[in-house]
C-alpha cells in the first residue's frame, strides 16, 4: 500500500498515471489550495484539512468518490459516468470529461464551504 500520492502514482502503468495526472490538474484548477494525501489507500484531495475527493485507479477506469447528489442538467450529464450511487467512473477508453469533473469538484467545494 502506497504511503504517499507519489508512491501511488509510481505503481501505476504510464497511461493510467497520465489520466490520474489529468484529474489532479483539473482538481487543482478548481481548488488551488487543495492538499493531497493517502486515505483509504487512495489519493485523496483535502480542503481545509478534511477529505474532499478520493481517486482510485481501477483496471478499466478511474473512480472518484464521493459523487454528491446533483440536480438538473449537471445530474443528467454525470449520469453516464455514475458507477454506483456515490461514485463517478471515468473509463480509460474515453477522453476525460475534464469540464464535467471540474463542475462536480466545484459542487463539492461549494457544499463544503456552503
Amino acid at each position: 500500500m502506497a504511503a504517499t500520492v507519489e508512491a501511488y502514482l509510481a505503481g501505476l502503468p504510464d497511461d493510467v498515471r497520465a489520466r490520474v495526472e489529468e484529474v489532479r490538474r483539473v482538481v487543482h484548477e478548481v481548488v488551488p489550495d487543495a492538499g493531497e494525501t493517502i486515505s483509504y489507500a487512495m489519493p485523496t484531495f483535502t480542503l481545509d484539512g478534511l477529505p474532499l475527493l478520493h481517486l482510485a485507479a481501477w483496471k478499466q477506469h478511474l473512480g472518484l468518490y464521493p459523487l454528491p447528489a446533483l440536480d438538473g442538467e449537471l445530474a443528467a450529464r454525470v449520469e453516464p459516468y455514475r458507477g454506483s450511487k456515490d461514485a463517478m467512473k471515468l473509463p480509460y477508453s474515453k477522453p476525460l470529461p475534464g469540464e464535467l469533473v471540474a463542475q462536480v469538484v466545484a459542487v463539492l467545494v461549494e457544499r463544503r464551504r456552503g
